[in-house]
């Protein structure tokens, strides 16, 4: 049976099925063909769940904490398998949400693996999907446009393949029933430095081994110190500039050994299980990219600033295209490529105006280049930092670590970049972003009235600190 649309799109992620929707408002006819469930990694294995298990244990780690606001408590349990209850609970109530939309914008889903066959017989400038369906059965699908949003998979490494018990991925990590007594956790960059602070906060003891000199090695030098500081503070074990050696694994009796190099200096490291977080990769095998002029390069499918692979009928998002490998960037890759595909006015993505955020405690949030990146540009810049612990809501809340830092053009006043580590800086962030798309001055955002008590008044005081006009300090 050969079923056609104007749209068809390989992967019901959040990129995919945002795109769906796009595509449905503007009058298309559109099939999702998804091989697991609506929603994908964001949604089932990444951001919600992962969210979800830090809220447990901020909230966890605030009733420890409890007597510095007054309340003494007693007795205070975690119940692990509570806490994944809930977890499992707000994702399938989400799921439910993403399929609802299906229904609603009237978009056909196919459950089954799809793969690309190369342009229909119907016509050489569309697209042809078979799909194998969950019951063994086949389908063709020829749509006028496809998009690829296959997205990703956590990446391993060699010698330390994941098995489920004592060497983990996130995925893995997700579904755990109980909590081990130490982990090793093998990257920090977002996702090891996430888990780091969660497994921390639930009790876990917590050793990070990072190649590269710092923290989340994409952001701003002082915020990585910030945040590895204060982890250290509650005990956890941070290794930079240092590797693990995969050939020296062990596991027995319960528990995993491996040696750590740094430089000329090797350490042996022990604990419960390790969690694997080096990085993510894209999910382009056996989808059917050789019958196609779909180029991978470096692991990922390139495309043009709309989205469009070598054949212009056939788009690319999300995960899979490399890039800021987030969900809301997917997102507007999605609207993006459908707006393009039905000819509307689509202005190509800039990837340094996507807000990047980590759900560490204390969170960390940040959007444009960092210090370092502008001046390696060559850039003259002007620099403004400002405490949280002099923001009178900070003290409220009971977090004044952090602070916020903007980098703007000392020629043209523009903001470069804005980074912040404190309380809620991923709720923060939107402002210095809408501020960056909006080629707004620093002195511009802190002439805004921000609210008194508010955090969000940290923004205009850093925004004046770039000239020397906080009020604050």
């Amino acid at each position: 049976m050969t079923i056609t649309c104007d749209v068809a799109i390989l992967g019901g992620g959040t990129g995919g099925y945002v795109a769906a929707i796009r595509a449905a408002q503007l009058g298309k006819q559109v099939v999702i063909i998804e091989a697991d469930k609506l929603g994908g990694t964001c949604l089932h294995r990444g951001c919600i769940p992962s969210k979800s298990l830090l809220r447990s244990a901020e909230v966890y780690a605030e009733i420890r904490d409890s007597e510095s606001y007054g309340i003494e408590t007693q007795g205070a349990t975690l119940v692990f398998s509570k806490v994944q209850e809930r977890k499992s609970a707000i994702v399938e109530q989400l799921h439910q949400g993403v399929q609802y939309l299906m229904r609603k914008n009237k978009i056909q889903v196919l459950e089954g693996k799809g793969r690309v066959t190369g342009p229909s017989i119907f016509s050489p400038k569309s697209g042809a999907v078979a799909v194998e369906l969950a019951d063994g059965d086949m389908e063709t699908v020829v749509a006028t446009n496809l998009i690829i949003a296959t997205g990703s998979r956590p990446r391993t490494l060699p010698g330390l393949e994941p098995d489920g018990r004592y060497i983990l991925t996130s995925d893995d990590a997700l579904q755990m029933e109980a909590l081990p007594e130490s982990i090793i956790i093998v990257g920090g960059g977002v996702i090891g430095v996430e888990w780091a602070s969660m497994l921390n906060d639930f009790g876990v003891q917590v050793t990070i081994v990072e190649a590269a000199d710092q923290l989340l090695p994409a952001e701003d030098e002082e915020v990585a110190r910030e945040l590895q500081k204060l982890l250290a503070k509650r005990g956890v074990a941070i290794h930079t500039g240092s590797t693990v050696q995969p050939d020296t694994y062990q596991a027995k009796e319960g528990q995993v050994s491996l040696d750590m190099r740094k430089g000329e200096k090797s350490e042996k490291l022990t604990a419960s299980c390790i969690l694997v977080s080096v990085g993510r990769q894209a999910n382009v095998e056996n989808i059917g990219l050789e019958n196609t002029d779909v180029r991978v390069e470096r692991g990922f499918i390139a495309v043009n600033p709309y989205l469009q692979t070598g054949e212009g009928h056939i788009y690319a998002i999300g995960d899979v295209i490399g890039g800021l490998q987030l969900a809301h960037a997917a997102s507007h890759e999605g609207i993006a490529a459908v707006n393009h595909l039905a000819g509307e006015a689509v202005h190509p993505i800039a990837q340094h105006l996507i807000p990047r955020c980590v759900y560490t405690r204390p969170e960390v949030a940040s959007v444009g280049m960092t210090e370092k990146e502008a001046r390696q540009k060559g850039m003259d810049v002007k620099v403004g930092k400002f405490p949280f612990q002099a923001i009178g809501k900070a003290l409220v809340h009971g977090s004044k670590e952090g602070f916020v830092k903007v980098v703007a053009d000392a020629k043209t006043n523009d903001i470069l970049g804005v980074q912040m580590i404190g309380a809620h800086v991923t709720d923060l962030i939107s402002e210095a972003a809408l501020a960056q798309l909006l080629d707004a001055t620093p002195w511009e955002v802190g002439q805004m009235v921000h609210p008194h008590p508010t955090l969000a008044e940290i923004i205009g005081e850093g925004m004046l600190a770039v000239d020397g006009l906080s009020i604050g300090l």
